[in-house]
């Protein structure tokens, strides 16, 4: 069923995988396995709910840190989820777009997101944004530099268009899960005066209604922008 929301942009930090599996005697990879279930189901009740751009962080640049083998299983998930989604992805119109430095990503990771990027390039529905290999501050730096290389005056207008997002509306809305509150780098120069919601789910967890929830809570909500 499609219903209307008043949002424009979602920003969501998944967190909580690891925990998930913990909890549950698993191993956390197979926490991140269920948290690509997690994605699934929230890419399709995005659309459903008409959002026009829904970014996950998917993997930050300080996920470097990470064990050796977690930070390799983790980077083969993107792959294997368009692998076995891409088709229906296309068939739901989902355009996708990639945010963040990808060349340290591995190759086969690398050649999927690039031909999931090209393959979605005409679609017109929601348009899925991964953060991979991402940082807020990285992103604001690189723009810099780029700008002065090209002698671009810096202003606010001029650094949001060498940013990832150049293309995009600022994010409405930041769901973070996993009982957290901070933005973890993410999306430092667009989250202004994006609206926040703290969920104490685990991302395996999240469910639809609470992701409802949160889309009802922000339509509540009167922003103000600086402004009365």
């Amino acid at each position: 069923m499609n219903q209307s929301t008043g949002i424009s942009h979602i920003a969501v930090i998944m967190d909580g995988n690891g925990r998930w599996a913990e909890q549950r005697g698993l191993s956390r990879t197979e926490g991140h396995v269920e948290g690509v279930s997690t994605v699934v189901r929230i890419v399709k009740r995005a659309s459903e709910r008409n959002v026009k751009f829904l970014t996950l962080y998917t993997f930050s640049s300080e996920n470097w840190k990470r064990p050796q083998k977690e930070v390799e299983f983790i980077l083969q998930l993107p792959k294997k989820f368009l692998f076995q989604y891409l088709p229906e992805l296309m068939r739901n119109n989902v355009k996708i777009n990639i945010l963040g430095d990808i060349h340290r990503l591995p190759y086969g990771t690398r050649e999927a997101l690039k031909h999931a990027v090209k393959k979605t390039a005409k679609n017109d529905g929601l348009q899925l944004n991964f953060a991979l290999n991402y940082g807020g501050r990285q992103e604001i730096l690189k723009a810099f530099e780029e700008m002065r290389a090209a002698g671009v005056a810096f202003t606010e207008e001029t650094v949001s268009n060498y940013l990832y997002t150049n293309q995009m509306p600022e994010p409405d809305l930041l769901i973070r899960t996993g009982g957290e509150k901070r933005l973890s780098n993410f999306l430092l120069w667009q989250m202004a005066y994006t609206e926040f919601y703290f969920s104490d789910a685990l991302w395996p967890d999240f469910s639809n209604e609470e992701f409802d929830l949160a889309i009802n809570e922000f339509n509540v909500r009167h922003r103000r922008f600086g402004g009365l």
